[in-house]
Formats: structure tokens, C-alpha cells, sequence
């Protein structure tokens, strides 16, 4: 993999500084965040959509029942 040498110069401050054990574990955990933070934009996605089609239709809403 190439990286700028800026992003390099970064991805070793942070593995001195101790937030990661190497450059190696610093690149799997931005990549590991990186796809938490897709998942959770496409769930936000489905979110919205759902609930404008409850906007649209509510009467396909569920009542919820109180315990």
C-alpha cells in the first residue's frame, strides 16, 4: 500500500504517542471505523426513508403496547 508520506509521517506520531502498536494497527483500525461509520450511515439511511413512508402511510404503524 502507498501512502503520502504526510499520512505516513501521522500514522508514526500516533503509533509514539501509543495510540496504536504499529502503523499496521493503526491502518486496520481506521479501516475497521470506517466501515462502523457506513454501516451505521446506511442504517440512518433506511431510518429516514422508513420514516417518511410512516409520514406517508401511518396507518401501517404498529401500536405499541404499554407493559
Amino acid at each position: 500500500m502507498r501512502l503520502p508520506p504526510k499520512i505516513i509521517e501521522e500514522l508514526d506520531q500516533w503509533v509514539k504517542e501509543g495510540k496504536f502498536k504499529s502503523r499496521s494497527d493503526a491502518i486496520k483500525t481506521i479501516i475497521s471505523l470506517y466501515e462502523e461509520r457506513e454501516k451505521t450511515r446506511s442504517f440512518l439511511t433506511m431510518l429516514k426513508i422508513r420514516s417518511e413512508e410512516t409520514e406517508k402511510h401511518p396507518e401501517t404503524l404498529i401500536p405499541l403496547e404499554e407493559s
